[in-house]
């Protein structure tokens, strides 16, 4: 899935659904009105299948028995960046699945420098770890699997801190 600068954001979302659809994933949820661009939430009951096609290097298992997981693909546009932002009950992690993107990590709110992800790069984030996914010059789409933390209190769309946000959220 590679998609240049100025590929429309409509023309994208139906390219990666497709994508989707054709792997055989049922998508639960999305959302296309994100500033930066958005997100595809899939069948939590497939996460499964979703961790052996794009993180085969790992099993259900190595998520712990019983645990909530939450797979998505997000899609971020050229030059664009989501919030500098961390998590209280979940770790995540990302592969990216189409074109390149960029990202930001830091154990504390001081943002280290811009590590640049090519195609297929696997990168593990820690609860509590600040990090910002970032579009580079082509639309970057990203496999991402929640690591839910706290099965009492599964994290959800509100478990956002944002340290700085270019939006204003």
């Amino acid at each position: 899935m590679n998609f240049s600068a100025d590929t429309e954001k409509n023309i994208v979302f139906k390219e990666v659904e497709k994508v989707i659809t054709d792997l055989g994933f049922t998508i639960a949820n999305q959302d296309q009105s994100r500033p930066w661009g958005g997100f595809f939430v899939l069948d939590e009951s497939q996460a499964p299948k979703f961790i052996q096609t794009y993180f085969p290097h790992l099993t259900i298992n190595d998520f712990g028995v019983g645990q909530k997981l939450s797979p998505k693909i997000l899609i971020v546009a050229p030059d664009k960046r989501l919030s500098w932002q961390y998590h209280f009950r979940r770790a995540e992690i990302w592969k990216v699945v189409g074109g390149i993107a960029g990202v930001v990590t830091s154990d504390t709110d001081q943002e280290n420098d811009i590590q640049t992800l090519p195609l297929g790069t696997i990168i593990n984030l820690k609860q509590g770890e600040r990090h910002r996914l970032i579009g580079l010059d082509q639309w970057g789409i990203i496999a991402e699997i929640w690591q839910h933390t706290d099965p009492e209190n599964p994290s959800n769309e509100e478990d956002i801190v944002r340290v700085q946000d270019d939006f204003g959220r």
